[in-house]
């Protein structure tokens, strides 16, 4: 035990960063008065006590840790983390545990998926919290603290590996771990305001527009209104909605370098952004002549603004709605539930197996094909020109292995519970692939409140799992892994 010591320190400092979080929303109810705030005093006292105590307790340990200790704290961050966070619904809405711990871990996964209904009524500092906990989450509590850490004498380059998302994550973007940190969250800071500035010039309240500026960015997908984005009916808000959603898709690197470099190359120099702007716009263009050539819109027009909203909602993870696409023809659900698998970009808030994964898996097929009729070509699989080393590859075709083996035994596992198979389905991809709704019965029109509380179990595993793409928190279960 005496070994793990210096990892619970540092997790001791998180949580005490996490209180202050909490504190935010505790703030605002104690300002707007909406009856919230004793729950809120509670979940920052308990967050801030049990900080205080693994730090101060575990002052001495401050030796740096080792690679094995940065995938250990980043699974404690991410599974104890929403156990505080839930704690203000636990106490105010008085919903079962399972149903808050659902919530909070949906919040901070960005997954937004929600259990919830009358979001309407609920108070403010509740909804801010839910949005915020997207904010928080989207880029990563993590790589937050890293550029926190270092200045308590704790390293943090362990944390920012496992952390990271993509096969390239060892590239460095500047000399120091704390500046990269800072660097990335600056742009998500500067790409949350002008979103929010946005969305309330556009007509939203300020706090609608602050709120949903939050889910914007962090791609997650809650919102202050039961009929989601679509209480608004702008098409204006949807297409300032669907901008800052393909921002947050793409690499936060490519932003980063982009803003330093005051220039737009980086974006032509992205391997993932041809692609992802690509994939996107042929859906869109055939998901819209499809709905029209079967009679689910009378015009173009129509049929675009609905189909190029919630096909990007879904495909980056972000999850808003404005009509419910579960009266679809199913053919165009599946096809934009399986955008979300794929489309966002390594580095990005969103969710699924990440493009630069997908590009790599589809070059490494193609390669087979060619080597099948020709045996004696030598065809390295590359990316932009340069070769992807074999030890990516191998990465790559592990993880696309065990993303499907994840799906498909957590489907059975919800299917042997009595859904029926495309609720099960759904809602284990939309979860692991933090996209939010699902289909049918947990479709756009509904939430989670359906399931029971060992179906929600299953579902805030996978939500978990995707977050920490699948290995972080597979390695932390080997026995292996517990060996000295």
């Amino acid at each position: 035990m005496h070994r793990f010591y210096p990892l619970l320190r540092v997790f001791g400092a998180l949580l005490i960063g996490f209180s202050f979080c909490l504190a935010v929303p505790m703030g605002l109810s104690w300002f707007v008065d909406d009856g919230a705030h004793g729950a809120f005093d509670t979940a920052v006292i308990a967050a801030l006590l049990c900080g205080l105590a693994l730090f101060l307790g575990l002052y001495r340990e401050n030796r740096e840790m080792k690679v094995r200790d940065g995938f250990l704290l980043v699974v404690l961050v991410w599974t104890v983390l929403p156990f505080f966070a839930c704690l203000p619904l636990y106490l105010h809405l008085e919903i079962s545990f399972t149903d808050a711990y659902f919530e909070a871990t949906s919040g901070l996964t960005a997954t937004g998926s929600t259990v919830l209904s009358g979001l309407d009524q609920l108070p403010l500092s509740l909804n801010f919290w839910r949005t915020f906990m997207h904010w928080i989450g989207g880029m990563g509590v993590v790589v937050l603290a890293v550029a926190i850490l270092p200045l308590l004498g704790i390293g943090g380059r362990q944390m920012f590996k496992a952390e990271t998302p993509g096969p390239m994550k060892e590239t460095s973007l500047t000399p120091r771990i704390a500046e990269t940190a800072k660097g990335l969250w600056r742009v998500y800071l500067i790409l949350t305001v002008a979103c929010g500035v946005t969305l309330w010039l556009l007509g939203m309240e300020p706090w609608d527009a602050l709120m949903h500026a939050f889910s914007t960015l962090g791609l997650g997908g809650f919102s202050t209104k039961d009929a989601s984005l679509g209480h608004f009916a702008s098409l204006q808000i949807e297409m300032a909605v669907i901008f800052f959603a393909l921002l947050s898709g793409l690499n936060y690197a490519t932003h980063f370098l982009a803003l330093n470099g005051r220039s737009l190359k980086p974006y032509l120099r992205d391997p993932e952004a041809p692609y992802f702007l690509g994939v996107l716009s042929l859906s869109i263009l055939a998901l819209t002549l499809y709905l029209l050539a079967l009679g689910v819109f009378e015009d173009f027009g129509t049929a675009l603004r609905y189909v190029a909203f919630h096909s990007i909602s879904l495909a980056t993870s972000l999850g808003l709605a404005t009509a419910d696409y579960g009266q679809w023809p199913f053919f165009a659900q599946i096809w934009m539930l399986f955008l979300g698998s794929f489309i966002a970009c390594s580095g990005s808030t969103g969710g699924g197996i990440k493009m630069i994964r997908a590009m790599i898996l589809y070059k490494q097929v193609y390669r087979e094909l060619i080597c099948a009729m020709h045996p004696s070509v030598v065809r390295p699989v590359r990316i932009r020109g340069s070769v992807v080393p074999q030890h990516v590859l191998s990465g790559v075709m592990a993880f696309g292995f065990i993303y499907m083996v994840s799906i498909v035994s957590l489907t059975l596992l919800m299917a042997a519970t009595g859904l029926d198979i495309v609720t099960a389905f759904s809602a284990v991809v939309a979860t692991l692939n933090n996209t939010g709704p699902g289909l049918n019965l947990v479709g756009p029109s509904t939430t989670f409140a359906i399931l029971t509380d060992f179906q929600t179990w299953i579902c805030t595993f996978a939500m978990l799992l995707g977050r920490l793409e699948i290995f972080t928190l597979l390695v932390v279960l080997t026995p292996a892994f517990w060996r000295k």
